[in-house]
């Protein structure tokens, strides 16, 4: 336990109350001394680390990883694999991870569940899902490309799911267990940055930390004025444009080093994209303060 806490700790600022539901997760497995079938989904908008979290919990674990997108899926063949009488007749997403993973107890990825398409003439892929992530069936998971006289164990997988929001069957919903992510806050968006965008941009551009220096309000104005998201995507992008223009001119020998500051920033990331005025001191009528919006957690009927 000591081991997965301090990998999740290494990979992921924060997160405390969701890293320790996983290690719950991961102590009340390693307890039972069997697999517990559970299924995992971790809820919350793009960019919060629930990718990058699946990858974390993985490595903590020991598991080898795959992972399948099941944005826009339609075909109920994608889960349950083609006949072999159709031309082109491949087995579906699910058996070919397998395959990909060669054990049969990976940590699997589904990601994006909530981006399934709805019924159409070929099935319904979240259905086939249910069998797929039902700890009760998926032991003899049937794969039409493979025939019913060849059933294949899932038993072994540890499942986890990805969604932006629950709009999902109540049948598949109450398979998993739900955990959300939730925005991060600016302090967080900040030492995010410097603990860990920035020192693997520069091991990934293979820069020392001499040569390109980020002040901490420059940080800061990145994530207020060029930044509007509830995780660290685009912070991530706006960082790896600041670091390449420094190397054109490095390579260019036009400099060898350079400090990142709140009055050069605009230099990098031309003019400010978001601006912030001071809150009305006093009520006016048609006028508000602020408007928020977040995403439904609602469940589609099933």
């Amino acid at each position: 336990m000591n081991f997965a806490q301090r990998k999740l700790d290494e990979n992921h600022f924060g997160l405390s109350e969701i890293k320790g539901k996983v290690i719950e997760y991961l102590a009340a497995q390693q307890k039972a001394n069997k697999p517990l079938s559970q299924v995992i989904c971790l809820v919350g908008p793009p960019g919060v680390g629930k990718t990058s979290l699946a990858t974390s919990i993985a490595e903590a674990t020991g598991r080898k990883f795959v992972s399948i997108s099941l944005g826009g899926a339609r075909d109920v063949a994608e889960i349950n694999g083609h006949r072999r009488t159709y031309i082109g007749a491949m087995p579906g997403k699910i058996i070919q991870a397998m395959k990909k993973a060669q054990v049969i107890n990976p940590l699997f990825l589904i990601d994006e569940i909530d981006k399934i398409s709805s019924y159409d003439h070929r099935g319904d892929p979240v259905y086939a899902l249910l069998e797929v992530l039902d700890p009760s069936q998926n032991k003899k998971f049937v794969d039409n490309y493979l025939g019913e006289e060849v059933p294949y164990n899932l038993s072994e997988v540890m499942f986890l799911c990805t969604a932006n929001t629950l709009d999902l069957p109540l049948p598949l919903l109450d398979r998993m267990e739900i955990i959300r992510l939730s925005s991060y806050t600016e302090m967080e968006k900040f030492r995010i940055a410097k603990e860990y965008l920035l020192p693997e941009n520069l091991k990934k551009y293979n820069l020392n930390s001499g040569e390109i220096v980020f002040e901490d309000q420059a940080i800061r104005d990145i994530i207020k004025y060029y930044t509007r998201e509830a995780g660290v995507r685009e912070l991530n992008r706006k960082i790896q444009i600041i670091v390449r223009k420094f190397i054109v001119r490095l390579l260019q020998n036009l400099e060898n080093k350079t400090v990142v500051t709140p009055d050069n920033l605009k230099d990098y990331l031309k003019k400010r994209i978001h601006e912030f005025t001071p809150k009305q001191k006093n009520p006016k009528v048609g006028v508000v303060n602020g408007l928020a919006w977040t995403g439904k957690f609602s469940c589609r009927k099933g």
